[in-house]
């Protein structure tokens, strides 16, 4: 009788701590994918104003992804999509970095058009000793916009090949039935 009530309480012990570590796992899957996503949520929001945050946090995510495979399975969903940074993120942000690009051109541009006809425009009522600086102006004005227009197309063609190696080496979504361990 003594082994039946001590086979009893090995018993309610055994599944006591069945369901305590149970808890714990599950606590720290929650743990996880809370740290997950507050480690990302805030790299992916501004990685869609600044597609070069994109670049700095992708190699992180696939680190991530490596050391927490099943926590990922979980925030990829039904596998559309991949958290943090998929195809879609990708494409977007080289729509954006191609946008920003255009727009930046477009100001430097006006900038520069708007600072030469300034000193145009003083060449024209100078008189002959007052002119050769302003024509070195000239030049050093067209030097400075060939220069930001040089430091920042190399930036773009930078990001821009980064980028596109990122979406050619994305991996396609998979469907979540064939995924292994989910």
């Amino acid at each position: 009788m003594v082994e039946l009530a001590l086979l009893a309480v090995a018993a309610t012990i055994g599944a006591g701590a069945f369901l305590v570590g149970n808890a714990l796992a599950a606590r720290r899957r929650e743990a996880q994918l809370l740290g997950l996503l507050a480690t990302f949520g805030p790299a992916c929001e501004r990685a869609r104003t600044d597609p070069r945050v994109l670049l700095a946090w992708y190699p992180v995510a696939l680190a991530g992804r490596r050391a927490f495979p099943q926590a990922f399975a979980v925030l990829d969903g039904d596998g559309q999509r991949r958290f943090p940074f998929g195809q879609a993120e990708l494409e977007a942000a080289h729509a954006r970095w191609s946008t920003d690009w255009l727009d930046w051109e477009r100001r430097q541009d006006a900038e520069h058009r708007a600072r030469r006809e300034a000193v145009e425009a003083e060449l024209e009522r100078a008189t002959d000793e007052a002119a050769p600086p302003l024509r070195a102006r000239l030049e050093a004005l067209e030097r400075e916009k060939l220069e930001q227009y040089q430091r920042r197309y190399e930036e773009y063609v930078r990001v821009s090949r980064a980028l596109k190696e990122l979406s050619e080496t994305e991996p396609a979504a998979e469907p979540r039935s064939t995924r292994r361990g989910v």
